[in-house]
């Protein structure tokens, strides 16, 4: 088994690091005489669609026994009220400067004690696909949440037998529990007005409550499988992986890493016209061996925006849960949603693994590139970093906007442009961690790295054909880079009503601006949460080095 379930009765005690005070009040809540266990997959379904305000509608589930469901089975849809996204300003992380786990620890007390006259659900399911990493989840959930917990089953791995089968001959991870989730998205507090997803991610286990949200159950268990996978050899990855295998026998896998909005679903689900045979990874969450560069898929399903996807658009065909969207009749009576965000922003669906017609849960063979995906408007749409610490220090400085997949606190500007490392908002683990490992792939990997602005540059919109062409190019090795003015560290790929103009003075100092803004932001860290982001030397280097030669332009 890859984590740890059970225990002797001689390990059990303060000199077993799995057990703490936080994690021993989350799983005692599990055993409790009001907690029902949910076996399957379609017991899951059953009471999801029996929870008051489920709408169901009359689309069939697409191949339902196939992802275990039974055949009559019905795309399903909850809504969550006014909220529609994440709220990053409830996040509270042990360990972190000014989190008191005593303080803590009595809030979460309390709030197991304020569900014990209420019925809770216990599901468990499988985060990683593959014996080389494969850990077991548990989730504790009240009566009323039902579409939440089915959710949650669909998109990681609910357990039947072919899984069990896989998990057993997991490789097992030392020294490690089970992740343990309890939520209780009814609870309130004053003092966490938003709600409160608070993590222990060194002993595996979380509290979301006051969270109605299904991905903040999504990435709150991501947050924690990620945090676990750092800790044993992985580089862990919010982005998009595929592989193209191309026609002269070569293949070449890609990993794109960018925040929602930011295009890595769409590149990675891109078929290029059929130009090409392609192969999935995911869209949203995988790791890197940092010993042999492979990756293993954390998920199966895949959680997507609405948005862009009319109901009669072939994708749909691929839904099963829906949240936050509304509904209609049809000409013929039926029961539908209404799609493209027009009840509110951020509306999401749970399509099934069979959304990518070629999907594997493993690549063994190592990553080739990664693509820093940026909405910067100083940037092209491609450059290619050379230099290990420059490529990897990019990755930790990501630029990009808001979105509406985020509730933001009060006095948060919506539209400025922030940095996220590696577009990952869901780290638990100091930064340098993801600094060294990813500089680590380019080094002693030889893996390239490239930035694609997906947003505008100059004013002028990058469009997802120009992407997609640039992407085709550098996979066919055809792509042209050129040493790009002062800059030693930095090529780019000449493209046509793109191309910056070092001889314009205003261009130049936005550019500079922004790249002084990624120093200020890793000098930053030497102080913020008390330098427990710190990072090294070379980084900063690295960066200082492109202001400098950015001023001989």
């Amino acid at each position: 088994m890859a984590t740890k379930s059970r225990f002797s009765r001689n390990d059990i005690g303060v000199n077993n690091s799995i057990f703490n005070a936080i994690r021993t009040t989350i799983e005692t809540a599990f055993y409790g005489n009001n907690v029902t266990p949910v076996t399957s997959l379609k017991e899951a379904y059953k009471l999801a669609k029996a929870s008051p305000g489920t709408v169901v509608t009359d689309i069939p589930v697409y191949n339902p026994q196939f992802l275990g469901l039974d055949e009559d089975a019905k795309i399903l849809l909850f809504n969550d009220g006014a909220v529609s996204g994440r709220a990053a300003a409830a996040r509270k992380i042990m360990g972190e400067p000014g989190v008191n786990a005593g303080e803590y620890a009595l809030k979460i007390c309390e709030a197991i004690y304020q569900t014990r006259k209420k019925k809770l659900y216990h599901a468990q399911s499988i985060v990683g696909l593959d014996t080389d990493f494969s850990v077991k989840a548990h989730l504790c959930i009240p009566e009323t949440q039902e579409n939440i917990m089915y959710s949650w089953l669909l998109n990681f791995q609910a357990i039947n037998e072919p899984v069990s089968e896989m998990y057993a001959s997991s490789k097992e991870i030392p020294n490690e529990g089970d992740i343990y989730i309890f939520s209780d998205p009814d609870w309130s507090h004053p003092d966490h007005p938003m709600g409160l997803t608070f993590f222990d991610p060194e002993h595996n286990c979380a509290a979301i409550l006051g969270m109605r949200y299904f991905g903040e159950h999504k990435k709150g268990t991501l947050t924690l499988a990620w945090a676990l996978a750092n800790r044993h050899g992985y580089a862990s990855c919010h982005g998009g992986q595929k592989r193209y295998n191309l026609s002269d026998g070569r293949s070449f896998v890609a990993g794109v890493f960018g925040l929602s909005g930011s295009g890595k679903s769409t590149i990675t689900h891109a078929r290029h016209n059929d130009k090409y045979d392609i192969t999935v990874l995911h869209d949203d969450a995988f790791i890197i061996s940092t010993s042999n560069g492979s990756s293993v898929a954390l998920e199966p399903a895949y959680f997507d925006k609405t948005q862009d996807y009319p109901l009669t658009c072939e994708d749909n065909k691929y839904l099963v849960t829906m949240q936050n969207c509304g509904a209609t009749v049809d000409e013929d009576g039926n029961v539908v949603p209404v799609t493209e965000d027009i009840r509110n922003g951020n509306g999401r669906a749970v399509k099934s693994i069979l959304w990518s017609p070629n999907r594997v849960n493993k690549f063994d063979e190592p990553v080739n590139a990664i693509f820093w995906l940026m909405k910067d408007p100083t940037l092209p749409p491609v450059l290619k970093l050379s230099g290990a610490e420059l490529a990897s220090v990019m990755g930790a400085t990501l630029a990009t906007k808001r979105t509406s997949a985020e509730r933001l606190a009060p006095g948060v500007d919506p539209n400025a442009l922030v940095v996220e490392p590696y577009a990952n908002p869901f780290r638990t683990y100091p930064l340098a961690d993801d600094y060294n490992k990813f500089k680590a792939l380019v080094a002693e990997r030889n893996v390239d790295c490239y930035i694609l602005n997906t947003g505008d540059f100059m004013g002028k919109k990058v469009t997802p054909a120009v992407t997609l062409g640039t992407l085709e190019a550098i996979v066919e090795g055809k792509a042209c880079f050129k040493p790009w003015g002062p800059f030693s560290d930095i090529e780019i790929m000449i493209i046509e009503g793109y191309i910056p103009d070092l001889a314009d003075k205003n261009y130049v100092d936005q550019l500079q601006k922004r790249m002084q803004d990624r120093v200020e932001f890793v000098k930053s860290r030497d102080t913020v949460k008390g330098g427990f982001d710190k990072l090294p030397s070379d980084a900063l280097n690295a960066l200082q080095k492109v202001v400098d030669e950015a001023r001989e332009a």
